[in-house]
């Protein structure tokens, strides 16, 4: 673990560093998260403003929502999309080859090798939401610090779906529409579960878990959510994390590399 934990600081100083050579797109992904941010709090005020509300969610709990989402777009452009979507490069240029040469973990040069400073807006400005809502709702340290679990577990999950999409470019090549629907679909998670009719909401929490991505760690962080959803997230990013393992060895057994 040791030497794991050197080898990211070394691709994250060298990431940080190439990336601050365009500061001014530092200035262009603040006006971007805060227009997505203004985007959902407009959409957000529309229903609330009529007088209306989300079964058993007053406005600042939804905020809460939309806060948990906001600061996972910001893991997704931070960690997740300047990695993974590397893979199809890697795979249509061959440079693969080089990859899994390398005495590491070929899912852990994958998935660390960089990092984008252009997605902490977006964890500044979901922090600054939530507790902006926390305060109003008189939110507790040991409810934030309980929030952190399964907001754990949803990043998890997150990362194991996208890295499992990103593997199959190895058949797929071209897999860039493929991550746009997943991101389409994650965009349900701006808003609480109780907001969709009955039949979304189980097709958002059986089929494509958004609603522990963020509705749980929003419940959690209320105090209102039960053990059982909080295990089977817990279990729910075990398996997929396994899984993106297997899934990416199986994968491959299916790749020729540029030399073949």
């Amino acid at each position: 673990m040791k030497r794991y934990w050197k080898l990211v600081k070394l691709f994250w100083s060298t990431a940080i560093a190439a990336e601050l050579e365009y500061r001014a797109n530092f200035a262009i992904a603040t006006l971007t998260s805060l227009g997505g941010l203004a985007g959902s709090l407009f959409g957000l005020s529309l229903f609330y403003g009529t007088g209306n509300s989300f079964a058993g969610w007053r406005w600042e709990e939804a905020l809460i929502v939309v806060g948990v989402f906001t600061l996972l777009e910001g893991f997704s452009s931070t960690f997740l999309a300047p990695n993974l979507n590397r893979i199809v490069r890697h795979v249509q240029l061959g440079t693969l080859d080089f990859v899994l040469l390398k005495p590491i973990s070929s899912q852990f040069w994958l998935s660390a090798h960089t990092i984008s400073p252009w997605g902490l807006p977006d964890l500044l400005f979901g922090l600054i939401v939530i507790l902006y809502a926390g305060s109003h709702l008189k939110v507790g340290v040991g409810a934030y610090l309980a929030s952190l679990i399964p907001l754990t577990f949803g990043v998890t999950i997150l990362y194991s779906l996208w890295f499992m999409l990103g593997a199959t470019s190895i058949w797929f090549v071209k897999i860039y529409n493929v991550t746009e629907v997943l991101r389409g679909l994650l965009e349900a998670g701006r808003f609480p579960m109780a907001a969709y009719p009955v039949a979304y909401r189980f097709f958002f929490t059986f089929v494509v878990p958004v609603a522990f991505l963020t509705t749980l760690p929003a419940e959690t962080l209320l105090g209102r959510v039960q053990i059982g959803w909080t295990i089977a997230a817990a279990l729910l990013a075990i398996v997929l994390l396994g899984l993106s393992h297997y899934f990416w060895r199986f994968a491959l057994r299916f790749y020729t590399s540029a030399s073949s």
